[in-house]
């Protein structure tokens, strides 16, 4: 009986949201900068960027407070970004995701890849990879990348991302990721 209940626990437990993403391992690696937001400080800072009277402010918050988190992980290490590399194909192969567009400029690769949602124009997953990365400083310690890996999950509207990056001046083929 013990058997049985250590088997059906294990087998909900990825339901109810105690599942591990495949990127965690990147969180504790030496040579791997890691920025993890949860579902906690996504919601403390709606509230706190609710009470603006900016607009566009709100509108950002309108977006973060469908997040239930992000994942930032980069690293300047050759076998790290490979290990990447090999873990994102892997995870797109066993994942529903479908690639949302990607950008290539000389060395540097930039996809986007998007899981659907229960509403059109919704993604309940958002995977940017970047690769290629040189000369790319950050902080002040002079720390170069060469791979940028992103993860956003929760309840995503491209429409609002797409208004958002529409009024950051980015170049104009990554303004065409508001749309499928």
């Amino acid at each position: 009986m013990k058997k049985v209940a250590v088997v059906f626990l294990m087998a909900i437990l990825p339901v109810l949201g105690f599942s591990q993403s495949v990127f965690d391992k990147y969180e504790d690696m030496d040579n791997v900068g890691s920025v993890i937001v949860n579902k906690g400080m996504i919601d403390l800072v709606s509230k706190l960027g609710g009470m603006s009277d900016d607009a566009e402010a709100k509108e950002f918050m309108d977006v973060a407070s469908g997040l239930k988190n992000i994942k930032v992980f980069m690293t300047e290490d050759a076998s790290v970004s490979a290990d990447m590399s090999a873990t994102v194909k892997k995870y797109l192969k066993s994942s529903k995701l479908e690639e949302l567009m990607r950008v290539k400029d000389k060395d540097v690769n930039v996809k986007f890849y998007v899981r659907d949602g229960a509403k059109k124009d919704h993604v309940t997953e958002l995977l940017m990879f970047v690769s290629g990365l040189d000369n790319v400083e950050i902080g002040d310690h002079g720390r170069k990348l060469e791979t940028v890996l992103v993860s956003l999950t929760g309840d995503i509207d491209l429409n609002k991302i797409g208004s958002i990056t529409n009024k950051m001046n980015l170049p104009q083929d990554l303004n065409k990721a508001s749309g499928k």
